[in-house]
């Protein structure tokens, strides 16, 4: 599979940079809607001046959020994905955003399903305190490599065979580095992605290539339940609250200072539930 990939055509001049944004970057393929969509303006409110929204779509014009249509992405930039195949808009989500504004050093990858589950206010404290690193949840792969043929991690060599958190945050200076990876390593890149659920192996496998997935923090960014969960490959979902959900995600925050963010959230989940843990 030759991934279809969209990159800034000119090197972007990156001097003289005076602040620090974070950039949302949300990938909606389905419904083409955010579930929580008022409270992610609502928290997004305090920190206007430090965060800038993105979104890779499938169909603009089936889009009625208008909220969503001004912060989507040029068309020239979307791919068609699949849960199987979603690497590209990854790339080519991350590409936009970096050549959009110099300022942006923080790239959250989301969901329509994600929320924030921390305060706006701790929120900023986290991006300025850690701003300069990557948050990537990352290991070797705990499945056997000859049954199942994820990211084709059989035909890479032991060191490579990692897998990671499909929702993450990178730095600046990582997103580049795998733009020119890509770029370098183009063979590897779409031996890697013609392999099925790549998202949560490529990452890793670029950074590690370059030296610099030591110098990334391997926490979690998304508290995710994978012990109730749906199906075989999907989480639990928050849809009907219960006590359950209230220890679930205290004890991941607890567990992963690092969190920000709760998938899978339902548009009926209740509101009160989620601000809870902003207070």
């Amino acid at each position: 599979m030759e991934a279809e990939l969209n990159f800034v055509s000119k090197p972007l001049q990156e001097l003289g940079k005076t602040e620090k944004k974070v950039a949302l970057c949300f990938i909606i393929s389905y419904q083409q809607i955010v579930n929580k969509e008022h409270l992610w303006k609502e928290w997004i409110e305090p920190n206007k001046d430090i965060i800038n929204v993105y979104f890779h779509y499938k169909d603009y014009a089936t889009i009625q959020s208008e909220w969503i249509k001004q912060h989507c992405i040029p068309l020239t930039f979307t791919v068609k994905t699949s849960y199987y195949q979603i690497v590209p808009a990854y790339i080519n989500l991350l590409s936009y955003a970096v050549s959009d504004d110099v300022e942006n050093q923080w790239f959250c990858f989301l969901t329509e399903a994600c929320v924030p589950i921390i305060s706006p206010t701790k929120f900023r404290e986290m991006f300025f305190e850690n701003y300069d690193k990557s948050i990537l949840c990352n290991d070797y792969a705990h499945w056997n490599i000859e049954i199942h043929k994820r990211a084709n991690l059989r035909l890479l060599t032991p060191e490579f065979r990692l897998k990671h958190d499909p929702w993450f945050v990178l730095k600046r200076e990582d997103a580049l580095a795998c733009f020119h990876y890509v770029k370098v390593n183009r063979v590897i890149f779409n031996t890697v992605c013609s392999g099925i659920i790549a998202n949560e192996s490529i990452f890793a496998i670029m950074l590690k290539a370059q030296g610099l997935l030591e110098g990334a923090i391997n926490g979690s960014t998304h508290a995710t339940d994978w012990e109730r969960r749906m199906t075989p490959t999907s989480p639990y979902l928050f849809r009907l609250h219960c006590k359950q959900d209230i220890v679930f995600i205290k004890d991941f925050i607890k567990k992963n200072k690092f969190t920000m963010f709760l998938r899978k959230v339902d548009t009926f989940y209740p509101d009160e539930v989620i601000k809870s843990f902003w207070s």
